[in-house]
Protein backbone atom coordinates (compact mmCIF):
# COMPACT_ATOMS: atom_id res chain seq x y z
CA UNK A 1 0.00 0.00 0.00
CA UNK A 2 1.22 3.18 -0.51
CA UNK A 3 1.16 6.82 0.61
CA UNK A 4 -1.20 8.12 -2.24
CA UNK A 5 -4.24 5.81 -0.55
CA UNK A 6 -4.17 8.11 2.31
CA UNK A 7 -3.48 11.56 1.21
CA UNK A 8 -6.92 12.50 2.08
CA UNK A 9 -7.91 10.93 5.82
CA UNK A 10 -11.52 11.09 5.97
CA UNK A 11 -10.85 11.50 10.13
CA UNK A 12 -8.48 12.91 12.84
CA UNK A 13 -6.33 16.32 12.79
CA UNK A 14 -4.11 17.89 11.27
CA UNK A 15 -1.40 16.53 13.00
CA UNK A 16 -2.67 13.13 13.06
CA UNK A 17 -3.12 13.01 9.44
CA UNK A 18 0.33 14.06 9.19
CA UNK A 19 1.91 11.41 11.85
CA UNK A 20 -0.20 8.71 9.81
CA UNK A 21 1.15 9.52 6.28
CA UNK A 22 4.71 9.40 8.04
CA UNK A 23 3.46 6.16 9.11
CA UNK A 24 2.88 4.86 5.79
CA UNK A 25 6.80 5.74 4.55
CA UNK A 26 7.66 2.97 7.36
CA UNK A 27 8.94 -0.17 5.17
CA UNK A 28 7.96 -3.40 6.33
CA UNK A 29 10.24 -5.73 8.35
CA UNK A 30 11.40 -2.19 9.71
CA UNK A 31 10.31 -0.11 12.41
CA UNK A 32 11.03 3.52 13.93
CA UNK A 33 10.79 5.19 17.16
CA UNK A 34 8.29 7.69 18.40
CA UNK A 35 10.92 10.22 19.03
CA UNK A 36 12.34 9.38 14.71
CA UNK A 37 8.79 10.15 13.52
CA UNK A 38 8.42 13.63 15.27
CA UNK A 39 11.97 14.37 13.90
CA UNK A 40 10.98 13.11 10.34
CA UNK A 41 7.76 15.64 10.46
CA UNK A 42 9.58 18.57 11.83
CA UNK A 43 8.46 18.77 14.98
CA UNK A 44 11.38 17.13 17.15
CA UNK A 45 10.12 17.95 20.46
CA UNK A 46 6.74 16.31 19.77
CA UNK A 47 7.53 12.56 20.66
CA UNK A 48 4.35 12.50 22.66
CA UNK A 49 2.58 13.69 20.59
CA UNK A 50 3.28 11.53 17.76
CA UNK A 51 2.52 8.69 20.44
CA UNK A 52 -0.88 9.98 20.98
CA UNK A 53 -1.67 10.56 17.25
CA UNK A 54 -0.61 6.64 16.85
CA UNK A 55 -3.19 5.64 19.17
CA UNK A 56 -6.12 7.47 17.16
CA UNK A 57 -5.39 5.63 14.52
CA UNK A 58 -8.53 4.17 13.16
CA UNK A 59 -6.82 2.60 10.09
CA UNK A 60 -4.47 0.04 12.17
CA UNK A 61 -3.13 -2.13 10.48
CA UNK A 62 -3.00 -0.36 7.70
CA UNK A 63 -1.81 2.42 8.42
CA UNK A 64 1.49 0.76 10.31
CA UNK A 65 1.27 2.60 13.60
CA UNK A 66 2.77 -0.68 14.94
CA UNK A 67 5.77 -0.11 13.33
CA UNK A 68 6.31 2.47 16.07
CA UNK A 69 8.21 1.50 19.14
CA UNK A 70 9.48 3.17 21.64
CA UNK A 71 12.99 5.11 22.36
CA UNK A 72 14.50 2.71 24.80
CA UNK A 73 13.76 -0.33 22.05
CA UNK A 74 10.61 -1.55 24.23
CA UNK A 75 7.23 -2.48 22.09
CA UNK A 76 5.22 0.19 23.94
CA UNK A 77 1.48 -0.11 23.51
CA UNK A 78 -0.98 -0.56 20.58
CA UNK A 79 -4.40 0.26 20.17
CA UNK A 80 -5.25 -1.64 17.30
CA UNK A 81 -7.35 -5.29 17.51
CA UNK A 82 -5.36 -7.90 19.75
CA UNK A 83 -3.34 -5.01 21.46
CA UNK A 84 0.04 -5.40 22.23
CA UNK A 85 0.33 -9.34 21.84
CA UNK A 86 -1.16 -8.64 17.91
CA UNK A 87 2.03 -5.60 17.54
CA UNK A 88 4.31 -8.09 18.77
CA UNK A 89 2.83 -10.95 16.23
CA UNK A 90 2.26 -8.45 13.25
CA UNK A 91 6.29 -7.31 13.58
CA UNK A 92 7.68 -11.31 14.06
CA UNK A 93 5.44 -11.94 10.81
CA UNK A 94 6.93 -8.94 9.21
CA UNK A 95 10.65 -10.10 10.06
CA UNK A 96 11.05 -7.81 13.00
CA UNK A 97 13.32 -9.65 15.66
CA UNK A 98 11.76 -8.87 19.28
CA UNK A 99 13.54 -9.48 22.20
CA UNK A 100 12.11 -10.42 25.15
CA UNK A 101 12.94 -7.77 26.90
CA UNK A 102 11.41 -5.59 24.40
CA UNK A 103 7.72 -7.01 25.50
CA UNK A 104 5.83 -4.09 27.60
CA UNK A 105 2.14 -3.80 28.20
CA UNK A 106 2.64 -0.27 29.69
CA UNK A 107 2.23 2.48 27.24
CA UNK A 108 5.54 4.34 28.27
CA UNK A 109 5.47 6.88 26.25
CA UNK A 110 2.07 6.71 25.77
CA UNK A 111 2.26 5.70 22.32
CA UNK A 112 0.63 3.00 20.37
Amino acid sequence: MSNDGYDSFSTGTDFQKLVWRELMGIPLGETRTYKEIARSIGRPNSARAVANACSKNPFAPEVPCHRVIRSDGKIGGYSGPGGVSQKREILESEGVRLGESEIDDEYGERGH
